[in-house]
């Protein structure tokens, strides 16, 4: 059987079990979907952030017990910590690579780590259907 080390981040916390925690799973290469699913099942955290080395930066994914999603935050600034403090990365900054959103870019100052979010994502299945975000007060009065 394979080892495959991870961490379990408190991230927007200094304060362990506070904040919001996600497993991270540095790999050397990608595992079929599957097994990425079974890994974050086995860890239980509402999200798990896998990433592997580029010669940019990192590619990273998240899954939730469920399947795979999109974009998650914490898990980006839990797996960048990681980088930082037990992967000895040489700059300040850490390009990630993504399937669904593009490049994140994580840049660390003193303690401080800065996700550049991106403003507005357009997801497939994102947008309210028939009419709902009038029900939940997206748009202007009439």
């Amino acid at each position: 059987m394979q080892e495959i080390q991870f961490y379990l981040v408190d991230a927007f916390s200094d304060k362990n079990f506070g904040g919001n925690a996600a497993a991270v799973c540095p790999l050397s290469e990608w595992l079929a979907d599957d097994v990425l699913l079974k890994m974050a099942q086995q860890h239980n955290q509402s999200e798990t952030a896998f990433f592997v080395r580029t010669d940019e930066g990192y590619e990273l994914r998240w899954f939730t017990t469920l399947a795979e999603i999109n974009l998650c935050g914490h898990a980006t600034l839990a797996a960048a910590h990681v980088i930082f403090e037990y992967l000895d990365h040489p700059s300040a900054t850490i390009l990630f690579s993504t399937r669904f959103v593009g490049e994140l870019r994580v840049t660390r100052n003193g303690d401080w780590l800065t996700l550049d979010f991106p403003g507005v994502v357009d997801l497939p299945g994102a947008k309210p259907a028939g009419g709902s975000a009038d029900r939940v007060g997206t748009r202007g009065r009439r």
